[in-house]
């Protein structure tokens, strides 16, 4: 069994009500569900909440509220193990039985293609060694590129490179590195019970466009461009659907 859980707490600082803040005419979890409905290889999808509105409209999407989050995994410090290791207990408790993967799926990453959520799936389930998988998108600069302030002055963050100034050299000098993003996470659960941990140390990867996640309100605009900008399938899922 594979169930896709979207996370979705109620507070949120940045932006209020960040979840179910409206885009393109749908609030913003909508997406996420509709890309875990289109899903090939997900059989259920559950959204995880404290917050009795983002239920309610997690619902008239399509997707399944089995339970609300206890406010202790609920607050601004809880972690994604607090709320993965408590759904994980929920099946234990309720189900008699455990999903083989979770496909975490964070609102704030909107726009992703279905067809890319079950090519992650097929990757780990095809890949034995891997305790987790976790997708990431190609950053322009390289962390050897960066300073960091000591006593007034810049210091490189890489002193056992030796290479003089290896902070001015070319990009290319360095391996390409990427920034860990919301598109699609794959948890083993049979893992997390037994090791206590989340990902663990064989985290596949999996690469991700850039589609952009919403922290800021300035982020939205990328999203909403982005979001007009090419044919997604999701948008036409939930303008056909509701």
């Amino acid at each position: 069994m594979i169930v896709a859980i979207i996370p979705a707490r109620g507070g949120s600082k940045n932006i209020p009500k960040k979840n179910i803040i409206n885009l393109g005419g749908f609030p913003l979890i909508a997406y996420s569900i509709a890309a875990a409905k289109l899903s090939k290889k997900i059989n259920r999808v559950m959204v995880d909440t404290d917050n009795e509105e983002i239920a309610d409209i997690s619902k008239k999407f399509g997707a399944e509220i089995p339970y609300l989050r206890p406010k202790e995994f609920a607050t601004d410090f809880s972690t994604d193990f607090d709320f993965m290791n408590h759904s994980i207990g929920w099946f234990q408790e309720n189900k008699k039985e455990i999903p083989d993967y979770i496909v975490h799926l964070r609102p704030t990453t909107p726009l992703r293609e279905p067809c890319r959520i079950d090519e992650a799936i097929e990757k780990i389930i095809s890949n034995k060694k891997a305790t987790s998988l976790r997708s990431g998108y190609e950053i322009r600069e390289s962390p050897h590129k960066l300073f960091g302030i000591k006593k007034d002055f810049f210091t490189g963050l890489f002193p056992q490179d030796k290479r003089p100034e290896y902070w001015n050299l070319p990009r290319q000098a360095f391996p390409p590195v990427y920034q860990p993003d919301g598109y699609v996470d794959i948890i083993i659960p049979k893992f997390v019970i037994k090791n206590q941990k989340l990902h663990g140390t064989k985290i596949l990867a999996y690469k991700s466009p850039d589609t952009g996640e919403l922290d800021k309100f300035e982020d939205l605009k990328f999203i909403e461009f982005n979001l007009q900008k090419n044919n997604w399938e999701i948008y036409q899922y939930l303008k056909n659907n509701f």
